[in-house]
């Protein structure tokens, strides 16, 4: 039997706060703009801050109300990945050091998409993310939040924040790599 996605699940609370989320993107993007031109900066904090706590409540509301679905299941993930993948690219308008994050990030992302597609054509069910890839988003947005607050860090400081967020970048790639690896080789 075929799962069908219902209206009331598409107008739930918690996805439509994912829908937010993603609205605030081209919102964080041009507030951004604005602040490299002089603008305040304020306004980057407030829509990540509104983001951040939109992407915290609604996991506790679909939770504690069994509001869960399986397009928010995808929703949540994509909102994530979307905001982080912004910042990243609003960061390196700002610190050319910050274009290689950008490729890493591209090619996890790409790769973690990938073999989810592959899980599901195997009939495979996805799990939610391992404690690497929560650490590394953890660490991601805290690094990327450090370099949106502190707009006159010393370069060192920079290019060493840039340098360990890659490299935890890579430690989850390494470890999803074998993840999938031990996953498809125990189907067999």
């Amino acid at each position: 039997m075929e799962n069908k996605t219902t209206a009331n699940e598409y107008f739930s609370i918690p996805n439509l706060m994912g829908y937010f989320r993603l609205a605030l993107v081209p919102v964080y993007l041009f507030v951004f703009y604005k602040a490299l031109h002089g603008g305040p900066y304020w306004p980057i904090y407030l829509v990540i801050v509104l983001s951040g706590l939109t992407d915290f409540l609604d996991g506790k509301i679909a939770r504690r109300f069994n509001m869960v679905t399986d397009l928010g299941k995808m929703l949540d993930p994509i909102a994530d990945k979307v905001t982080i993948g912004a910042i990243i690219l609003s960061l390196a308008i700002k610190y050319r050091i910050v274009l290689p994050l950008i490729i890493l990030y591209i090619v996890k992302e790409g790769y973690m998409a990938i073999m989810g597609m592959v899980q599901l054509k195997r009939g495979m069910k996805i799990e939610g993310a391992m404690w690497y890839g929560k650490v590394c988003t953890f660490g991601t947005y805290v690094i990327l939040l450090a370099l949106l607050a502190f707009p006159k860090l010393p370069n060192q400081w920079v290019v060493g924040l840039v340098a360990f967020n890659m490299a935890l970048m890579l430690f989850t790639l390494v470890m999803y790599f074998f993840y999938h690896y031990k996953l498809f080789k125990g189907e067999k």
